[in-house]
């Protein structure tokens, strides 16, 4: 048996045409150390702003602090007033209610005691 090689077995004249192996892509953006540079100076100028943020918080809580301890005084003396009214008119409640018992005294200690004991103010 003779085997005879046709003609479709064999490369063309000259050979194949070379093998298109090697990649062609586009440029597909910026590179990670680009990136990197990116997000470290995004991340540094948060941490900035935050700090500044912190610092302006602080002195405000400051200022809150200080502008309540110089309204002490105006409270206290606000309260003081309120109170001592409030003593007149239960003492002329009192005189009021207590007129027929002889001896009484309005706005006197039930307690035989020398010492000063604040007011007990009660709102009913």
């Amino acid at each position: 048996m003779v085997f005879h090689c046709s003609q479709g077995d064999l490369p063309p004249p000259g050979g194949f045409e070379a093998i298109k192996y090697r990649r062609n892509l586009p440029f597909r953006g910026p590179g990670a150390l680009t990136i990197l540079a990116g997000v470290t100076a995004i991340s540094a100028f948060g941490f900035y702003k935050l700090g500044m943020g912190n610092i302006e918080k602080r002195e405000l809580q400051r200022e809150k602090v200080w502008s309540r301890i110089h309204l002490i005084p105006l409270l206290l003396a606000e309260a003081d007033r309120a109170a001592y009214h409030l003593r007149l008119s239960d003492m002329a409640l009192e005189a009021a209610i207590m007129k027929d018992v002889p001896g009484w005294e309005p706005g006197k200690s039930v307690y035989n005691n020398a010492k000063y004991e604040s007011p007990r103010i009660d709102i009913v």
